[in-house]
């Protein structure tokens, strides 16, 4: 799970991509209880290359360069702009000060598939935001969209990402090698998928943070 995600969608041609207005309709800002999220923009450009150049974020994504410089969050939000068909990504940020703590988002794989990614700064780790903001993200995919489920994907050795992802009702479906921009090459990842039907069994958040 864990793409800077963050990539440029390679489906379709460049006429076929949505005009902005449809990007602000199939990708509407999400609140949660402490989190807003959000397109990100400019003003997010120096605390992105700042949490991003972190090998500890870096090397537990797929497609995240180390060293991560201004220069790469500065097109990573151009890229996020032009968006894509079907394709959402997120900078999340707290709701009392509009800090930036890290970005989520979905990108297709089929017409009844789309697969979740996030990376979040360690300094915001272990204090429930990323479930917090999955949860959010995964309600607005199920009820926007006509898809039959979402996968997700996170390095074996991720224990943080895994108990993410178990909390959003994901299954376990396998292993695989997977590559890594960071690492140089493949790394051992693990596979989950959340149903439709599983994810309408618990639409009620709140025991499961």
């Amino acid at each position: 799970m864990q793409d800077e995600l963050l990539r440029q969608s390679q489906r379709g041609l460049p006429e076929e991509r949505p005009r902005p207005e449809r990007l602000r309709t199939d990708c509407p800002v999400l609140l949660s209880e402490r989190l807003v999220l959000r397109a990100p923009h400019e003003e997010d450009i120096d605390a992105l290359a700042h949490l991003a150049n972190n090998p500890n974020v870096a090397t537990m994504v797929s497609r995240m360069p180390h060293p991560y410089t201004v220069n790469d969050a500065a097109d990573f939000v151009r890229r996020a702009k032009q968006g894509g068909i079907g394709k959402c990504v997120y900078a999340i940020t707290k709701a009392e000060t509009g800090h930036f703590l890290g970005c989520c988002g979905i990108e297709p794989i089929d017409e009844q598939t789309v697969e979740i990614g996030y990376w979040l700064g360690e300094p915001h780790w272990n204090q429930g935001y990323m479930t917090e903001a999955a949860h959010v993200l995964i309600d607005m995919v199920f009820r926007t969209r006509d898809i039959e489920r979402i996968d997700a994907r996170c390095r074996v050795m991720n224990i943080g990402s895994r108990r993410v992802i178990q909390k959003c009702g994901f299954q376990f479906q396998g292993s695989a090698m997977f590559p890594s921009l960071a690492m140089g090459g493949p790394v051992a990842v693990e596979w989950f998928r959340l149903d439709r039907k599983t994810w309408i069994s618990l639409r009620s958040w709140g025991g499961m943070r």
